[in-house]
């Protein structure tokens, strides 16, 4: 039974998609209650997603200069900032578990990609 079931293409709609999510979505949650920075690092995380997502080398990528288990890489640096940066810049609320729930699901999406050699 394969666990690896999302493809770089899928991966790569989740990633466009979290992208735009994530540069939006603080303002409709009205992030910052506890920090500010938990609005902003979102924005700018966000940003750095859909660059990153250009520059892979997937089938949605533009200019394909990183390979795609170096964006699996980076994707899981994310997931492990996003859980310490509750903690290390004292968010709270709203603000902490938002950062918290984004890890999750960037661990969960990344443990299920699969490279092209493995499907």
């Amino acid at each position: 039974m394969k666990f690896r079931c999302i493809s770089p293409t899928l991966h790569g709609v989740a990633d466009y998609s979290a992208g735009i999510g994530l540069i939006l979505a603080p303002f409709l949650l009205g992030l910052g209650g506890t920090n500010n920075l938990a609005l902003w690092i979102s924005v700018i995380t966000g940003t750095a997603v859909l660059v990153v997502s250009a520059l892979t080398d997937y089938k949605l990528g533009a200019l394909r200069t990183i390979p795609f288990q170096g964006h699996l890489t980076i994707d899981l640096a994310v997931a492990i900032v996003f859980m310490i940066v509750p903690f290390a810049l004292g968010f709270q609320g709203l603000d902490a578990h938002y950062y918290w729930v984004n890890a999750a699901v960037v661990f969960t999406v990344v443990s299920l990609s699969a490279t092209k050699e493995e499907l």
